[in-house]
């Protein structure tokens, strides 16, 4: 009985000592992600100044999604090319183009002193001088 329970012991230990010699043995994780393509990055974040000046009209972009917090309010915008630009209420889409107000209908933009946008989920665009 002594000899089965030292071969099964035995046998543990060598299967034991294998997984631990090949987890030595993997490659290392590539540096790039296989997934982004072309890209050096896969953040669609806008960096550059002059590309925000170019998205000044609101007919590029479709009304994703909205959420409403107790303290604050985000609505998620896609573009023609697919990225997607999440803005919180009081930050601006491009210059002159402010997010003031989300609800589960449609996301209102200030333009101007007294000029209002809205743009819903139907990316039907309308403008109105009150708010």
């Amino acid at each position: 009985m002594s000899f089965f329970r030292i071969a099964l012991l035995t046998l543990l230990l060598m299967s034991f000592s294998k997984i631990g010699l090949a987890d030595s043995h993997e490659e290392p994780l590539p540096l790039n992600d296989p997934f982004a393509g072309d890209d050096g990055t896969a953040s669609s974040i806008v960096s550059d100044v002059t590309q925000q000046e170019e998205l000044k009209n609101l007919s590029k972009y479709k009304l994703v999604g909205v959420f409403n917090g107790s303290l604050k309010s985000f609505a998620t915008f896609v573009d023609e090319s697919g990225d997607f630009i999440t803005l919180e209420v009081q930050e601006e889409l491009s210059k002159g183009l402010k997010l003031v107000e989300v609800n589960i209908k449609e996301a209102i933009f200030q333009k101007g002193e007294k000029n209002f946008i809205s743009l819903n989920f139907k990316n039907q665009i309308r403008e109105t001088n009150e708010f």
